[in-house]
């Protein structure tokens, strides 16, 4: 069983906000894979659901950012997990809008739900960091993910949340280089092949070919007419 954790704060007020992009990564994967309507557990909204071979929960802590750890604690230990089992997908100011890399451990970088995740389960989970950039400047950080995705984002934003849950099985039975793959096939497809001719080749003429047809007979030399010129005149009146 896996848990895959998304972050954000609970609320219509925050529900597009930057920082609310991995609630939006857990609905989309709901939404497209059939799973139960989320219900209130262990601090925040949970369903379950299978994603390809693997029973798998969904949870969006709704304790607020800060403390996002007491709800993946609670469910980790009812459900007897390990932070092996689980995954937590949250934005990324380190990352360009439009990128997503996946990782395991290391640290928190300062943003409040995984210092939380931190202090009640260690950091041996696995984290999928959805790009969302930097507003440039630290004093701005604050106000920049508590804000909502400007329109221009949209299309972007759309295809990563899609490409995430197609990838969602992948990342379950723990193949994170065809989920990353999934993701950056949405992100980047490739270009499809119209099949028209480049506009600045010119067609050629088709070459003739000099060579005598195979079946072609041969045609007879002409025969030299050694007749005197009496003999002509002769034969032409008999």
């Amino acid at each position: 069983m896996k848990l895959f954790v998304g972050l954000g704060n609970p609320g219509s007020k925050y529900a597009q906000n930057r920082h609310n992009i991995g609630f939006m990564a857990l609905d989309q994967i709901a939404s497209d894979h059939g799973f139960a309507p989320f219900k209130g557990k262990f601090q925040g909204a949970l369903t379950e659901g299978r994603l390809g071979r693997e029973k798998v929960l969904l949870l969006k802590p709704e304790t607020f950012m800060n403390l996002s750890g007491q709800s993946v604690g609670e469910a980790m230990r009812f459900y007897k997990l390990t932070p092996d089992d689980v995954v937590v997908f949250h934005d990324e100011l380190d990352l360009k809008p439009g990128k997503l890399k996946y990782k395991t451990g290391g640290g928190h970088a300062g943003h409040n739900g995984l210092r939380s995740i931190h202090q009640h389960i260690g950091e041996a989970y696995g984290r999928v960091r959805m790009g969302v950039g930097h507003p440039g400047r630290k004093d701005l950080v604050s106000h920049y993910v508590l804000h909502d995705f400007h329109k221009m984002d949209q299309d972007w934003l759309d295809d990563m949340l899609r490409g995430i849950s197609e990838g969602a099985a992948h990342l379950a039975e723990g193949d994170t280089a065809k989920f990353s793959n999934a993701v950056a096939m949405r992100l980047n497809p490739p270009r499809p092949s119209t099949g028209k001719a480049n506009p600045n080749v010119k067609d050629k003429p088709e070459a003739k070919s000099e060579k005598p047809q195979a079946n072609a007979k041969p045609q007879a030399a002409p025969v030299e007419d050694t007749r005197s010129a009496m003999q002509k005149l002769m034969d032409k009146f008999s």
